[in-house]
């Protein structure tokens, strides 16, 4: 079990590095094009789909992450799952405190402020992702040298 647990937790965490390295470098950054118009119903409709697209990777991703812990591939350290889970559940604290009220306060129009906290803090995300991606992808070729 532990091999296809961990196949299916590096394939999640790759999309999710995809999906953020997306949203920091493009999606996010045109925010400011939208319009005040227009921009709480866009980001309404954005709150909305965008979960629909990322909830269920980032479920699947803590899952596998805690699963993995309780059944560890053979040749990786109990450390390096660990490490794995606390960039992970940074991601999920960066979502909830940091992005997360960006969001709700861009719900109610654009704001230049909130607007450049969320592009800001959103470094974390990408970072930590990116840290757990080469990580993975790091044990991914141990495992397979096992």
């Amino acid at each position: 079990m532990a091999t296809p647990l961990f196949v299916a937790h590096l394939a999640v965490t790759l999309l999710m590095a995809g999906v953020i390295w997306f949203v920091q470098i493009v999606h996010y950054p045109l925010f400011r094009f939208v319009g005040n118009s227009e921009f709480a119903r866009y980001e309404a409709a954005h709150i909305f789909w965008t979960t629909w697209v990322v909830a269920p990777p980032m479920l699947t991703e803590l899952t596998t992450a805690v699963l993995l812990l309780l059944f560890k591939p053979k040749g990786i350290s109990d450390g390096i799952l660990w490490l794995n889970l606390a960039l992970l559940s940074a991601i999920w604290l960066s979502t909830a405190f940091l992005q997360g009220p960006c969001h709700q306060r861009l719900r109610q129009g654009f704001d230049a402020a909130t607007h450049h906290r969320l592009v800001v803090t959103n470094w974390l995300r990408t970072v930590c992702w990116t840290v757990r991606s080469g990580l993975l992808l790091w044990l991914a070729a141990k495992l397979v040298r096992v």
